[in-house]
């Protein structure tokens, strides 16, 4: 088993119909933004339910926007993110195109 290595933080999220938010905070483990021709966040879902743990603040686990400038090697640098609304969805609103 390997050690994991802090990962940058999901610093706000204001996308309150999603079942991982709470008051702003996201509470998945970890969360995995984008793809090929958006950064949106993968790990959003309107379930009724709510999900996560409550004493955990998500990190970002996986970044598939290569053309981001935080990415490296497809795992997110910058120092924190924050998601917020896009239509029916959710975005990384730290994503910054090279």
């Amino acid at each position: 088993m390997t050690a994991s290595t802090e990962r940058p933080r999901v610093r706000e999220c204001v996308v309150a119909a999603c079942a991982y938010n709470r008051r702003g905070d996201c509470h998945a483990f970890a969360i995995t933004i984008g793809s090929s021709d958006h950064a949106h966040c993968h790990t959003f879902t309107t379930l009724p339910k709510p999900g996560g743990v409550d004493t955990l603040i998500a990190q970002v686990g996986a970044c598939q926007r290569e053309d981001c400038r935080h990415n490296s090697r497809l795992e997110c640098h910058a120092p924190g993110i924050r998601v917020g609304p896009d239509n029916d969805l959710a975005d990384c609103m730290t994503y910054d195109r090279r």
